[in-house]
């Protein structure tokens, strides 16, 4: 018999395939509206890999990528003085999201052996000060698009995260992050109010700059924190962007630096949009592709060619968000329809794809695809 070597690293990414593949199995026997709490779809073990890998970066300060506007010499800065909350993880966008793996797993999992740490991160990156430095930055001259829309998303999830820690419970910590976040999600908020009237049309990439994608984690936000005006604003872009949309063209995706399906985005925030019974019959017209009673998996998931390559990292990430997007689809539907046998396949073959190649081994993925892993295990945006 031939003997196969594998390595460490390998070793690790069959395991945690074989884990993921037990714990979906496990989960797929619970209803998601009975889905209450995060813990019963990630070991401590798992959520401390995800830490870890958020720790080693939300102070790593270089390499790192800017979006900076310079207005005068004086904008001529390293990262840590310019952002001095989010200057790690490569990128503004990845640092805020790395904050927000380490709130949701802190307060998922208090008694862990990595929350200590992740707790004095989140103390050392969202102070008073700090916060208000990032407010000034964002409303500066020459920043209005800003790493819009992608982070101000994912900036408001974090503020969502840290008032669902406060008000679950009597953690000073939590109370103190909150607070010290608020000027930065209002003028986060107040950036996309701005905005949103004024665009004309959806941005369809498969980028950071895509709308639905966001407009799926901001309705999320404005519902939580019941700002009405927001919300309905939100829920109206999104009918006029998106309610008259057919026949999604999924075969053309993906493109070679996708980490957002176009397609499977959409229909992710319009369940978040239309009544059960609407949204069925608007994912019929819209994605006819999904069998109905379906025994084999229709979408197939997708590998980097290069994981070490930061936008061909990328696609490690768009197993991810199809297998987060296609579970939010599934859950706009009712119990009984014909498309959810199909949807459950492929579910399970894109999160386990995914999940195996969440490694650590490339900064360049290592450095945001835990938040990507965090966000799908943990069902955030249907668990509640």
């Amino acid at each position: 018999m031939r003997m196969v070597h594998l390595s460490a690293m390998h070793k690790k990414a069959l395991l945690l395939t074989l884990l993921v593949s037990v714990s979906f199995s496990r989960m797929q026997n619970r209803q998601a509206s009975s889905q209450s709490s995060s813990e019963s779809t990630m070991s401590a073990g798992t959520a401390e890999r995800f830490s870890r890998l958020a720790l080693a970066c939300v102070h790593k300060e270089y390499p790192n990528k800017l979006a900076h506007s310079l207005n005068s010499d004086a904008d001529v800065a390293p990262p840590r003085q310019l952002t001095p909350a989010f200057y790690g993880c490569y990128d503004w966008h990845s640092s805020v999201h790395g904050h927000w793996l380490l709130a949701r797993l802190a307060r998922t999992f208090p008694d862990a052996v990595f929350t200590a740490d992740a707790r004095n991160a989140l103390r050392q990156s969202l102070t008073e000060a700090n916060i208000r430095h990032e407010a000034a930055y964002l409303k500066a001259e020459g920043r209005a698009s800003f790493e819009r829309p992608y982070a101000l998303a994912w900036l408001l999830q974090l503020g969502m995260e840290l008032r669902e820690w406060e008000k679950a419970g009597s953690d000073p910590l939590a109370h103190e992050l909150s607070s010290n976040l608020h000027p930065l999600e209002e003028a986060a908020t107040e950036r996309l109010k701005t905005w949103l009237p004024k665009l004309s049309h959806p941005v369809r990439s498969g980028e950071h700059s895509q709308t639905a994608f966001a407009l799926g984690l901001i309705i999320d936000y404005a519902r939580f924190i019941d700002d009405k005006d927001f919300l309905n604003l939100l829920l109206a872009k999104s009918r006029d962007f998106y309610l008259q949309d057919r026949d999604c063209p999924l075969a053309y995706e993906p493109s070679g630096e996708d980490f957002l399906s176009p397609c499977l985005a959409e229909a992710d925030v319009m369940r978040r949009v239309l009544p059960a019974n609407e949204f069925a019959r608007w994912l019929h017209q819209f994605m006819p592709q999904v069998p109905h009673n379906g025994s084999d998996a229709w979408l197939h998931p997708e590998k980097s060619t290069d994981p070490s390559d930061p936008k061909l990292a990328h696609i490690d990430g768009l197993n991810l968000s199809r297998a987060w997007m296609l579970d939010g689809i599934a859950s706009g539907l009712s119990k009984n329809d014909a498309r959810l046998n199909a949807l459950q396949k492929c579910i399970a073959a894109h999160r386990a794809a995914g999940l195996a190649a969440v490694t650590g081994e490339h900064y360049e993925g290592g450095h945001w695809l835990g938040s990507f892993a965090v966000y799908l295990v943990t069902r955030r945006g249907i668990s509640r």
